[in-house]
């Protein structure tokens, strides 16, 4: 029997969270913070490269400010007001809403920069990062069946070693090997989207609202054909600009066409004077999945919790993973933090089974509610009228603004708060 006055082996901690993304470094920071033993594991070394639209709304904001990041324009952050839409033949520019709850401005960062500022404050809070830590299979109790560690190959030399924790956070994005290799997957009845993007250097670099295109044309053919998707245009405020489109796999469309053409081809349709051609092109065009609306539960189970991407945690009505990526952490820190403080096995486990309850109570019915909104725009025709009809109309579209990007003050709101928060509230948990 082990010697509990003996020190913890540097393989050996409270918590193993893997993956060092938003959520993954989140967790860490808010786990290592209460005085937790936190190994985080990353699979490549920091900087590195994801695909992102690199656009933060307030929701991320105060999450970031949470952790004590430095989010001056000194530090390299460039503030936005608001969202620009585009589509019908309109242009309406929106404020973020003034909300006791959340800021009224966001932010824009490259996430190869972003990630590791998450990480690097999740060490100086006492979590211990190892790079280069490529994870592969759980260790599992055979009795229990619980986890109790990780394999994995470190460094450059691809040393095997393992990590040994009461606890495992599964921070490892879409493809999730961790919650794979214990028998949790993809939910097929919930919706998956698909994000493609790229850099332009361009004089849009220091635009101060974020810009989405709600109709998303493909002209290469006979006709012109209305895709099931948005656009984007994100001025970096660096000299260049991400320009980028989401697309929901809920279209006949979804498959049969290679996404990365139709972005060349939606560029090429900008302003000469916008930069937006391949030879102002600073990098390729990248794609990453976006897990939407708890495409994959449960949350948790037999010592493993998921968060962020890994859970399916993006929101299905704009298909905002940061935010969400960076509560959910949050949240399961919360939850560790007070179930390591109960006194037997029992009284732990009871508390790590609050976690899928308290996820499903802050997002559930927003998510089914997403759903819907998904099989509705799945429908080009559809997207084609709300688009013309609804922005013409600016009370609405400050209504769906605040919708779309789920920014509401839960107590003491106005009536656009109350309804939404009522919606969500009536609308089935799953």
């Amino acid at each position: 029997m082990t010697d509990v006055t003996e020190p913890l082996s540097e393989n050996t901690a409270d918590v193993i969270v893997v993956g060092a993304g938003p959520a993954g470094s989140t967790t860490a920071y808010h786990l290592a913070k209460a005085g937790l033993d936190v190994l985080l594991l990353e699979k490549t070394a920091f900087p590195r490269e994801k695909v992102c639209g690199d656009g933060l709304t307030p929701r991320a904001v105060k999450q970031l400010v949470a952790m004590g990041i430095d989010i001056s324009e000194e530090a390299g952050w460039l503030r936005n007001k608001g969202l620009r839409i585009i589509g019908g033949g309109v242009r309406l520019q929106l404020d973020w809403p003034d909300l006791a709850s959340f800021p009224d401005y966001g932010l824009v960062r490259k996430r190869d920069d972003f990630d590791e500022q998450l990480a690097r404050q999740a060490q100086k809070a006492g979590a211990r990062l190892h790079e280069r830590c490529n994870v592969g299979a759980p260790i599992v109790d055979d009795r229990t069946g619980r986890i109790t560690g990780v394999r994995a190959k470190l460094g450059e030399d691809k040393r095997e070693v393992t990590f040994h924790a009461p606890l495992v956070v599964a921070a490892d994005g879409n493809s999730t090997r961790l919650s794979l290799a214990m028998g949790l997957h993809r939910r097929e009845d919930r919706p998956m989207g698909v994000a493609v993007r790229t850099y332009f250097t361009s004089p849009r670099h220091d635009d101060d609202y974020l810009e989405s295109w709600l109709e998303l044309w493909d002209r290469r053919g006979a006709e012109d054909r209305l895709l099931p998707g948005y656009g984007w245009i994100f001025g970096m405020g660096d000299g260049t600009s991400n320009v980028g489109l989401g697309v929901l796999n809920t279209s006949d469309s979804f498959k049969e066409l290679d996404w990365r053409e139709v972005l060349k081809a939606w560029c090429a349709s900008m302003p000469e004077d916008w930069g937006y051609t391949p030879d102002n092109m600073t990098g390729p065009i990248r794609g990453a999945a976006l897990p939407m609306a708890f495409n994959r539960q449960p949350h948790y189970t037999k010592g493993l919790l998921l968060v962020g991407d890994a859970g399916g945690l993006v929101n299905p009505f704009n298909g905002e993973g940061i935010a969400y990526a960076m509560e959910s952490g949050q949240i399961a820190a919360d939850v560790i933090v007070q179930a390591h403080a109960r006194s037997t096995p029992a009284g732990r486990e009871l508390a790590l089974q609050r976690y899928p309850r308290v996820l499903k109570d802050t997002y559930g019915g927003y998510y089914t509610l997403g759903r819907a909104f998904v099989k509705l725009i799945g429908n080009p025709k559809v997207m084609q009228i709300a688009t013309q009809r609804g922005l013409t109309h600016p009370l609405l579209m400050k209504f769906t603004l605040k919708l779309l990007a789920n920014l509401t003050d839960p107590t003491g709101g106005d009536a656009m708060d109350r309804i939404i928060n009522g919606l969500s509230k009536v609308a089935p948990k799953a």
